[in-house]
């Protein structure tokens, strides 16, 4: 018997849901045919909370595919009250050790794998080509096409080997943008074609499940934003790159496609112009919004907006992934677990470290915050708790805004090592000038970045870069910090 549309449509659907308890519509909607849900942090409240929420949506219906935003470094959600025990892609380009990379991804899909995780929205796989990019940066594994090539081939090597679906994004490269899509619609100043298809192409060519669109405007290709675009979506990555597996959106309530088509236009749009899955809830993650746009689905194949045959090829495409899934050799909740020392190796390798930076047993610890991505959210980060967990007794003062007390700072410091914590220093002006002022009168201050280390103090002789801010390239910071 044929599939009703909107069966069809709600196949293509991937809601995110409030609450660490799957809600009755969660679990009605699965049960009917939902293609699958998107688990985020506010879902996550320990391992085992998360997998028994993965196994009462898997008994609704064991072909529901559950997708996470687990990159390590920067974005982690199954370690959001702690910050990620995995460096991220930064930090493993930077070692530039495939085998490393492999092992870091296959332990993070094992213990994806054990709490019911089908599909990895990661790796991220631009080419992070401009410095002052506010949503890529760390999350990228450098600026040299080849190399992220190679590291994201590792990466999904690993994920994949685990039984967990991997999903390179953002399609046809997010890197050399200056503004962050969760707000605007950025613009790419160079054409994909010139470095920064070749992670994907190399991706697909390896046998990854997923691909993820992003919401940027290619002028060199097309005039509208890349998951809206047949040329890009389709004739670029299904008829030229030959892709042939899932096409994923990025999140359909980000302004940089909302603010052009609205969220029920963007969805159509997207169907139309190749993708598959449509992903929506890191904001509006309610039964209404799920009806709102299987109604915009529907409305559009019966208006001729939308074929039913594009609608058809869209759902088979997650049968066909959670098919694939349901194959591999880490069924669904029953992943062996990670590797809990291979995150922290990692780490270690990746921390560069010049001049005196070793601190004394009473360290004062300043950390300048600026405010957090929308795509990683709020984490714990910073080398403060773990010198306190090394066994230094520290005092910690955070700003997240000017004006900073200087005065103060230097009063409390004197006769104890200081320390000071950034993140993306080059992005942040009143940062970059606090950094230069508190340099001037105490060069002896040891600086520590942990985003990307574009642009380090004309004034620090002590100088510690991490490539990241996960939980464990802080821990690294520290050891070098205690034990250098």
């Amino acid at each position: 018997m044929s599939e009703t549309l909107e069966l069809l449509a709600d196949r293509c659907l991937f809601p995110g849901f409030k609450g660490t308890v799957a809600p009755d519509w969660v679990r009605r909607r699965a049960a009917n045919g939902l293609g699958g849900v998107l688990f985020y942090g506010r879902n996550v409240e320990t391992a085992e909370q998360t997998a028994a929420l993965a196994a009462s949506l898997h008994a609704e219906r064991p072909e529901l595919l559950i997708a996470i935003d687990e990159e390590g470094g920067d974005v982690t959600r199954l370690d959001v009250a702690t910050g990620s025990s995995y460096p991220g892609n930064l930090a493993l380009g930077v070692v530039d050790d495939l085998e490393l990379t492999r092992a870091v991804a296959a332990a993070m899909g094992s213990e994806l794998a054990r709490v019911g995780v089908d599909v990895d929205l990661a790796p991220d796989a631009d080419v992070n080509s401009n410095p002052a990019n506010p949503v890529i940066g760390v999350r990228a594994f450098g600026s040299d096409p080849a190399l992220v090539a190679a590291q994201t081939v590792a990466w999904l090597d690993g994920m994949q080997g685990a039984g967990v679906a991997a999903c390179v994004k953002h399609f046809p490269g997010h890197g050399d943008t200056s503004v962050d899509s969760h707000l605007a619609l950025p613009v790419v100043g160079e054409d994909p074609r010139r470095g920064a298809l070749e992670p994907f192409r190399a991706a697909i060519a390896a046998g990854v499940q997923v691909v993820m669109s992003a919401h940027i405007l290619v002028p060199s290709m097309d005039s509208v934003p890349a998951t809206v675009s047949p040329r890009i979506m389709t004739e670029l990555l299904r008829n030229e790159l030959g892709f042939d597996g899932l096409v994923m959106t990025d999140g359909l309530e980000m302004r940089g496609i909302t603010d052009g088509f609205g969220i029920a236009g963007a969805t159509v749009l997207a169907l139309v112009a190749g993708c598959d899955a449509l992903c929506i809830g890191g904001g509006l993650a309610d039964e209404d919004t799920v009806d709102e746009l299987r109604s915009a689905i529907v409305g559009a194949v019966r208006d001729g907006r939308l074929t039913e045959e594009r609608l058809r090829d869209a759902a088979s495409r997650v049968d066909q992934l959670a098919a694939w899934r349901s194959r591999q050799s880490y069924p669904q909740g029953e992943g062996g677990g990670g590797d809990g020392e291979v995150g922290l190796i990692a780490a270690r390798r990746a921390v560069r470290a010049e001049g005196p930076v070793r601190v004394g047993a009473d360290p004062v610890v300043v950390r300048l915050s600026p405010a957090p991505s929308m795509a990683g959210g709020a984490l714990p980060w910073g080398v403060a708790a773990p010198l306190t967990q090394l066994g230094a007794h520290v005092t910690a003062i955070d700003f997240n805004h000017p004006p900073v007390g200087l005065e103060s700072i230097l009063q409390i410091a004197t006769g104890r090592s200081l320390v000071l914590v950034v993140r993306n220093l080059h992005r942040h002006k009143w940062q970059a000038e606090i950094a230069d002022e508190l340099l001037a009168l105490r060069p002896d201050t040891v600086v520590v970045e942990m985003g990307l280390p574009a642009s380090r103090p004309r004034g620090a002789q002590a100088y510690v870069a991490t490539h990241g801010a996960s939980r464990v390239s802080g821990l690294a910071a520290a050891e070098v910090m205690r034990e250098g």
